[in-house]
């Protein structure tokens, strides 16, 4: 008789932000989600990534007492495409529309 085992999974919580300590860890980061983002059709992937970067950004400039991001910027929000535009600024980038072939 075969018996199968059931095998727990066990789980750590993990932070992204313990990852994104310095300006070089946030761009890169930014980088990889608009590469990933390029294979992707929900626009959210971009959003979220943005945010989570902008809140980064903000824990980092915290800690060095620098100016802080546009606040519309956030998990879970619908930013302008203003506020997106100048926040991908601050990260080397900025918005484009292109006509679609």
């Amino acid at each position: 008789m075969n018996v199968k085992t059931k095998t727990k999974v066990k789980t750590t919580p993990w932070d992204i932000f313990e990852e994104l300590i310095t300006e070089e860890d946030i761009n890169l980061f930014v980088e990889a989600s608009i590469n990933e983002a390029k294979n992707d059709t929900d626009p959210s992937l971009l959003t979220d990534a943005l945010a989570t970067a902008a809140e980064a950004h903000r824990r980092l400039a915290e800690k060095q007492n620098t100016a802080d991001l546009p606040q519309k910027i956030a998990l879970g929000k619908n930013p302008s495409i203003n506020d997106f535009d100048k926040t991908a600024r601050i990260f080397g980038y900025h918005v484009t529309l292109v006509p679609v072939a």
